[in-house]
């Protein structure tokens, strides 16, 4: 009588992360994936890995670095544990390989950069990682060639790389993988899938840990390192180029409790937003920036909480970020058709105001205004806020020239919230006690 033990497999849940379940359950022959740093790429390769293992197929996972291919190897080793520790698969650490003894049934984490650091091997599926830091003919010379045999199946995963890439990339052209995957875009055959999700798309990253290492990093690394955004762009496009991050992306401080407060509301059932910002008196905290002037304005906290909670929450929420200090005004909604919600708040003691400029445009311009005066600050950790601002771009017509009209507007909820409220701020005049306050631009 033949007896059958079964061993459980330890594989993370991609349910709550909706690109890397659709990475992990994808049946393309060719999957090429654009994501954040930190948006959980890795482990997706992993847990596909292990189940194809599951299969019978043999896996091939290649990364530049070691350092690059621990991840993986830690996620594969997870999941088979308990059959590992049982003797029925083999493992050894040196050569970083999980198999079934007797088969080609086998999982192998490698280090790879170019053609000749993947050659001796072969696959039913391939996974390269940090795709755009090999050499292109790691794929056309080796990769795709050792498919044939077996009509195997890749993976593909690129991070746009910034400048600070440039010194570890293998790549003679460091936008081969952003190249490929326009191509795969435009591929009508059914032989490409493309799939494109940001860092903040991942539910178990750390927002403290995110803020860390967003904080230092220039909008143009935001986009490409955090957002996965590789499109090249001309300062002209971006709504709020005028935002100099050199000078007002700022450190943290602690906001003096007699610096007014002001914030901005965008509404809405799925996508609710708030900005608080504080005017700067004097004299400044030992921590802040020394050019700061009187009559500035802060940035210092963002509120996008997602769908599924009432006014009243909302509401309590706006009172414990402001605890301590004076609330001047809030001004939130559109002028036209947003007027119950505002009564909503005032109902519940949070009174809204409409903006005082009715047109979208006039509002971008109020803001683009206090920027180009170096008047409005941002705090580095609220990447959100950044990160919008960062891809807020006009529509372009048929030249490529940006037009009045601000593309994708109606998702930017951070950036109609700052809208609403700098409606009431004059890039000339900050308004302080009822009284116009003029500010020379002495910097």
């Amino acid at each position: 009588m033949t007896t059958t033990t079964e061993y459980k497999i330890h594989l993370r849940n991609p349910n709550r992360h909706s690109p890397q379940k659709r990475m992990v359950e994808s049946t393309s022959k060719r999957l090429i994936v654009k994501a954040g740093r930190r948006g959980g790429k890795t482990v997706g390769f992993a847990i596909k890995a292990v189940q194809r293992f599951l299969q019978g197929r043999r896996q091939l996972y290649a990364a530049p670095t070691s350092e690059q291919t621990d991840t993986f190897w830690y996620e594969v080793c997870r999941a088979l544990v308990e059959p590992i520790q049982a003797g029925v698969l083999k493992k050894d650490e040196t050569q970083r390989y999980i198999e079934l003894p007797g088969t080609k049934q086998r999982i192998k984490a490698k280090t790879a950069w170019n053609a000749n650091t993947l050659r001796g091997d072969y696959a039913d599926d391939l996974y390269l990682d940090e795709f755009q830091l090999m050499a292109e003919d790691i794929w056309d010379e080796v990769g795709a060639p050792m498919l044939l045999d077996n009509n195997g199946d890749a993976v593909l995963i690129f991070t746009p790389p910034s400048l600070k890439a440039t010194g570890v990339s293998k790549a003679r052209d460091p936008r081969h993988a952003s190249k490929l995957f326009k191509k795969a875009e435009a591929d009508t055959t059914g032989l490409w899938e493309t799939i494109h999700f940001t860092s903040l798309e991942n539910p178990f990253i750390s927002k403290e840990g995110l803020a860390l290492i967003t904080g230092d990093m220039s909008m143009d690394s935001y986009r490409r390192e955090i957002m996965a955004q590789d499109d090249d762009i001309e300062l002209s496009w971006l709504v709020y180029g005028k935002f100099n991050e050199a000078l007002c992306k700022i450190k943290r401080f602690t906001i003096p409790t007699n610096w007014p407060v002001y914030s901005g509301h965008d509404f809405g059932p799925a996508n609710p937003a708030a900005l608080f910002l504080t005017q700067v008196r004097l004299p400044l905290p030992p921590d802040a920036p020394e050019y700061m002037r009187y009559g500035d304005y802060v940035i210092f906290k963002e509120y996008c909480p997602g769908a599924g909670f009432s006014i009243p929450q909302h509401r309590d929420r706006f009172k414990e970020i402001t605890a301590g200090y004076t609330v001047e005004r809030s001004v939130g909604g559109n002028v036209h058709g947003e007027g119950e919600i505002r009564q909503g708040y005032d109902a519940h003691s949070w009174p809204i105001k409409e903006p005082s400029l009715d047109k979208i445009n006039a509002q971008i311009d109020r803001v683009i205004g206090l920027f180009e005066l170096n008047k409005l600050y941002v705090f580095n950790d609220l990447y959100n806020l950044l990160a919008q601002l960062s891809n807020c771009l006009w529509v372009l017509d048929n030249e490529n020239q940006p037009t009045n009209k601000v593309k994708d507007e109606a998702k930017f909820h951070l950036l109609a919230s700052l809208r609403y409220i700098a409606s009431y701020f004059t890039p000339e005049t900050v308004v302080t006690g009822g009284e116009p306050l003029t500010v020379e631009d002495d910097r």
